[in-house]
């Protein structure tokens, strides 16, 4: 067990040491959630405004609807960020050609996704901590005041992205580098179901089964009903729970099941060339 957590070590320091000796990789970390959350801060001080002028309508309802805004950017974000720190920290290995010299040692498959789960972690705090800091600051909204359920909310999401992103991995070890593209746009492919910006009862019937089946879709469901009435949606955080668990045991399988073929067909020492 040492072994391998100095293996899962080894392979995070060598992640680690590359932002500490390149700061625009470090701006790049926070750059596009804090860039977010500018474009939808003042996205939703606009709507508040124009719901808190309209005829009939209350500031309170006004703010709710700017802290539903406001709450969705930035869950958003750590999928996003959960998801893009495991796949681009596989292609830095890539983009490298260090993938083959990696398992000529002994590391093992499992310590690689390991390292990169840890990896992403690192990347999604850099990343979304200062975005929540922007919304506190610029627009007095504080995510943390929704309570211990923001944990749930997290852990969650972040389930998602790595699902998503260990199926990223695994086309990429299929077809190589033609399927990079990929680990920026399928997670953006998943935004309509997600409900990330409105309720799931706003969808079509036919796409309201489809968000059914993803977990953060329950994840935003839950942070709407924290927000707008103060109560926990345990049903929605058990669903949400149980498909991250089918999402991440079927990634993994697919993983496992495209390592092994790359494995046998020489292709992680030819991969990136």
């Amino acid at each position: 067990m040492r072994a391998s957590l100095r293996r899962i070590w080894g392979m995070m320091y060598r992640h680690l040491a590359l932002y500490r000796s390149s700061w625009p990789r470090l701006l790049e970390l926070a750059y596009w959630p804090v860039l977010q959350m500018c474009i939808w801060g003042f996205t939703a001080r606009f709507v508040a405004g124009r719901i808190a002028g309209s005829a009939g309508g209350s500031l309170h309802a006004a703010e709710l609807a700017g802290a539903a805004l406001l709450g969705g950017v930035l869950l958003w974000e750590v999928a996003l960020r959960s998801q893009m720190g495991v796949a681009i920290s596989f292609m830095e290995e890539i983009w490298s050609r260090n993938l083959g010299h990696v398992f000529v040692s002994p590391l093992r498959p499992w310590e690689l996704v390991s390292a990169l789960l840890a990896m992403s972690l690192i990347r999604m705090l850099a990343g979304v901590l200062p975005a929540i800091g922007i919304a506190w600051l610029l627009y007095a909204f504080n995510l943390f005041a929704l309570g211990p359920i923001v944990v749930l909310f997290f852990a969650n999401l972040m389930m998602m992205g790595w699902a998503v992103a260990l199926a990223v991995v695994s086309l990429i070890l299929r077809h190589g580098a033609g399927a990079e593209a990929l680990a920026w746009s399928v997670l953006f492919g998943l935004t309509p179901f997600a409900a990330v910006f409105y309720p799931v009862s706003v969808l079509p019937r036919a796409m309201q089964v489809a968000a059914f089946l993803v977990p953060a879709s329950h994840v935003f469901e839950g942070m709407r009903a924290a927000l707008l009435t103060g109560t926990v949606r345990w049903d929605q955080m058990a669903l949400a729970v149980g498909l991250n668990l089918l999402w991440l045991a079927g990634a993994g399988l697919l993983f496992a099941r495209q390592f092994r073929s790359a494995r046998l067909r020489g292709a992680l020492l030819s991969m990136g060339e």
